[in-house]
């Protein structure tokens, strides 16, 4: 079988499998977020947290309730990481040291589900940080993002009311009921592939066959390794990330993490389907995020195999960077899912790709991650677009645009609007004034075009919440800690600001019957709408830096 036709079969093989549990995870994640009945554990927390779970918030206080908890979660992780010399199962050999500087960019980074990484795990973090403090925060991000997407489809499904919902329920229901269940299956499966599991505090130094020595270190990595995917986090316990045998040690544990990945973000369409009353609805959502989707691993498995681009040309092929056990083709689709999604793990090393492979990775960052985009976030966005592509088709016809129902006045296209505005004025932003900075030009490990890549994807990853990297850049400094924090941070919380004030215009609103000049916002023609405004919009912001990066070193 040759390397073209087995990653075809990889493909299909995953398409098929996030097919099949698109319609019962969709339904499960439906019931979870409209019973009201509350488990004896949930009762248990709601009363340790002081948190009325029949007490519906409106969409300020459902904002207030997010920012508070984020900011509480990003203090406790700080100061967690900072003191973690005097608290076991802390590394016996720490390599890079933990500054205040670095602590704070690792604690937004984790806290915004970014996860971006400045420092080498498994030489950095004790295993206790690791575990109480990363891998918790990989659950909880999951499920802040899981809550705002809910709260926003109540937005649009109720009416004349200013409530929706209750954060902390939605919170504490999404990782209890969606997150840990599928956790604990999914490390027992990864276990079963060789991903390691202990509490070794130092690394084992062993002989080879070849008569040298390598050094091991070992950790609690595969109940980390499952939500780091599953939640679309990312942070890898090693340096490698998914690259390294310990986080990932075969082709078919590959196969299943990126099933991981996608599973829940193309589930929620149907939840969201089923939460207003029709599932063609969210059919519409999931076709569009499979269209875009399936434009980007179409280019990506063809720049990646033809071996285009500069580094090919180097390099002798496009290997560099990918390991030989998962291949070009799988670790393609791998890169394609982490970054169409908010995820940012890695299994090969971006910067080594093609110049239009790695242009096609930040191309589906700066679409803003919604094909099908991180867990609840990807949702969303999704459907934030779906409101500007109403906007423009009543535009077109002369009418005041309406989606299920609802008017889509001046103050939801405002709304929505400043919603996308947000990454890219970051991303924009933060790459001209590190550009601009000879100190910080210093950290590209490349001049010319690729290493105007190599900044772009910094901000383009932290601003969309994505977290990986494109290796050759240096960040563990002073500005890049406090400048990728601060992208990280606004390109989290603005947005979930944005999003929920517009869910509140909605539930305020009544329902607007349908005339016979409503758009079908379920059909084909919706569909293809979506994602050529999707695509359009994302072009005309990006395809100037873009031409000045990768574009610019593909036809060098």
């Amino acid at each position: 079988m040759t390397t073209t036709t087995a990653g075809i079969v990889f493909l299909v093989v995953l398409v098929v499998a996030v097919a099949a549990v698109h319609v019962p995870l969709g339904d499960y994640m439906y019931r979870v977020y409209t019973n009201d009945k509350h488990s004896r554990a949930e009762r248990v927390i709601y009363r340790l947290i002081g948190a009325d779970p029949k007490a519906e918030q409106t969409w300020g206080a459902y904002a207030r309730s997010v920012l508070a908890f984020s900011a509480i979660s990003v203090l406790f992780l700080f100061i967690l990481q900072l003191v973690q010399g005097r608290l076991p199962l802390h590394l016996n050999d720490p390599g890079t040291p933990m500054t205040p500087a670095l602590a704070w960019n690792t604690a937004i980074s984790f806290v915004t589900n970014t996860n971006w990484q400045a420092y080498s795990g498994e030489s950095t973090q004790g295993h206790l940080v690791q575990m109480a403090g990363l891998a918790v925060q990989n659950f909880v991000s999951a499920a802040v993002g899981m809550a705002v997407a809910m709260a926003f489809v109540r937005g649009l499904v109720r009416r004349n009311t200013g409530d929706l919902g209750n954060f902390w329920v939605d919170l504490v229901r999404g990782n209890l009921r969606i997150l840990l269940p599928i956790s604990i299956v999914g490390v027992l499966i990864l276990l079963g592939g060789g991903a390691i599991q202990n509490f070794a505090l130092h690394s084992e130094v062993v002989n080879t066959l070849v008569g040298g020595t390598q050094t091991i270190p070992g950790g609690p990595v595969a109940s980390q390794e499952v939500i780091k995917l599953l939640g679309t986090n990312g942070g890898g316990f090693y340096n490698a990330n998914s690259a390294h045998p310990f986080e990932n040690p075969t082709t078919w544990t590959n196969w299943v993490e990126i099933f991981l990945i996608l599973m829940i973000p193309f589930s929620l369409p149907r939840a969201f389907g089923r939460m207003v009353g029709n599932p063609k609805q969210g059919y519409a959502i999931a076709a569009v995020m499979g269209i875009i989707a399936t434009i980007s691993v179409s280019l990506m498995m063809l720049f990646q195999l033809q071996a285009h681009g500069t580094v090919p040309t180097a390099a002798g092929s496009a290997m560099e960077g990918v390991e030989q056990r998962f291949g070009i083709a799988n670790s393609a689709v791998f890169a394609d899912a982490t970054t169409l999604t908010s995820t940012g793990a890695v299994d090969s090393f971006h910067d080594s790709y093609t110049s239009l492979g790695g242009m096609i990775t930040m191309f589906n960052m700066q679409l803003g991650e919604v094909a099908p985009g991180g867990v609840g976030s990807g949702l969303y966005g999704m459907l934030v677009l779906a409101i500007l592509t109403v906007f423009v088709a009543g535009l077109m016809v002369g009418r005041t645009p309406e989606y299920l129902g609802k008017k889509i006045t001046p103050r939801e296209i405002k709304l929505a609007a400043t919603y996308f505005l947000i990454t890219p004025l970051l991303v924009l932003t933060g790459t001209a004034v590190a550009m601009a900075m000879p100190g910080q030009r210093a950290g590209m490990l490349n001049t010319g075009p690729h290493g105007l890549s190599e900044v772009l994807y910094a901000f383009t990853s932290a601003s969309n919440n994505n977290g990986s990297a494109f290796a050759g850049i240096s960040v563990n400094t002073e500005w890049y800690n406090t400048a990728l924090g601060l992208a990280m941070v606004l390109g989290r919380f603005l947005p979930i600001i944005f999003v929920l004030a517009l869910a509140g215009s909605l539930a305020r609103q009544g329902r607007t019957p349908e005339s016979v000049g409503t758009l079908p916002t379920h059909r084909p023609q919706f569909v293809g709408m979506v994602a050529g405004v999707t695509l359009i919009l994302v072009a005309l912001t990006f395809l100037p830096v873009l031409a000045l990066g990768p574009l610019a070193e593909g036809i060098h």
